[in-house]
């Protein structure tokens, strides 16, 4: 299909965490699209005392471990800066190449990096991780999930391999961003097909994914934008789900609103909160920016 350039007018509605939120409007704008962040996950640290336990002994034996898998970019930050050393080369001016050197001196050499997508993979490479050590889907694959990662990875020997999953809480039962079209949640999933290829599979969490409190004025840009032309890009069911559930948002009719999901798991949980019109694309930015720009033909 071909699609047009230049500046598109219908507001795009970003609905992942603040900081993610602020990345994607910004690519967006440049792109040439009226963008707006309306963060529908808030991301914190856990500071539960048995996750900071298990955060401490997970660095503490790293070197025992043959994989470690990050759920997503969140994970990878949270769990870096849990290392102290890491954590204040992070804070200092101008210390990227010290914070490369540091991370490369305490990573082990053999160790596995997995990562479901490329945003994941470049976090992973922004906190020092060399590129040779991390796993992740092809760039061309249909999605990027643990099921495109498998893909990559499963046909190695996992027999008595030990595994790291590097994760966070969250107050649904929804943990990652693109989970696979399944009952099984993602984490599980692949936990499943590591133990079944004979893996020991250790669980952290170091952060927590919980419901925005929107403000006022939050709340006044959902309600314009369930049907105004807006264009939802939501990136998790989780999202959806606070949406659904937001004080002055309960109850609404979405069937006017138009959104694009980044995966078919996510599509059904925008068509089940009633939205009139839900895309798929794959969670490429040169994808969605493309369906953004196709949106015309088919919602008009």
């Amino acid at each position: 299909m071909k699609v047009s350039a230049g500046r598109v007018n219908r507001r795009v509605i970003v609905t992942r965490p603040a900081h993610d939120a602020a990345h994607w409007v910004e690519k967006l704008t440049h792109a040439g699209f009226a963008a707006a962040a309306l963060p529908l996950i808030e991301i914190t640290a856990t500071t539960l005392p048995a996750d900071v336990q298990a955060l401490q002994a997970a660095w503490k034996n790293l070197g025992q471990y043959t994989a470690c898998m990050f759920v997503s970019g969140n994970a990878v930050e949270h769990f870096f800066k849990s290392n102290r050393p890491l954590a204040q080369l992070n804070k200092a001016q101008a210390a990227t190449d010290l914070i490369a050197n540091t991370a490369r001196a305490v990573l082990p050499p053999g160790l596995r990096f997995l990562a479901p997508g490329p945003g994941t993979a470049a976090a992973l490479q922004a906190q020092g991780v060399p590129a040779a050590q991390i796993d992740s889907p092809f760039a061309d694959a249909a999605q990027f999930d643990s099921q495109a990662l498998w893909d990559v990875v499963g046909s190695r020997g996992w027999r008595g391999a030990r595994v790291l999953l590097v994760r966070g809480h969250s107050e649904s039962s929804i943990d990652i961003e693109q989970a696979p079209a399944s009952a099984v949640q993602p984490r599980d999933w692949l936990t499943q097909k590591l133990q079944a290829a004979g893996s020991q599979v250790d669980v952290v969490a170091v952060y927590q994914r919980q419901a925005p409190s929107l403000s006022q004025e939050q709340v006044d840009m959902a309600r314009s934008a369930s049907g105004d032309g807006s264009v939802w890009l939501f990136s998790s069911s989780e999202a959806v789900m606070h949406l659904r559930n937001a004080t002055g948002l309960a109850g609404m009719n979405w069937g006017a609103a138009v959104a694009i999901a980044t995966h078919p798991r996510i599509v059904e949980a925008v068509r089940a909160a009633g939205f009139g019109v839900a895309l798929q694309s794959r969670p490429a930015f040169a994808d969605i920016a493309l369906a953004l720009r196709s949106i015309e033909s088919i919602a008009p």
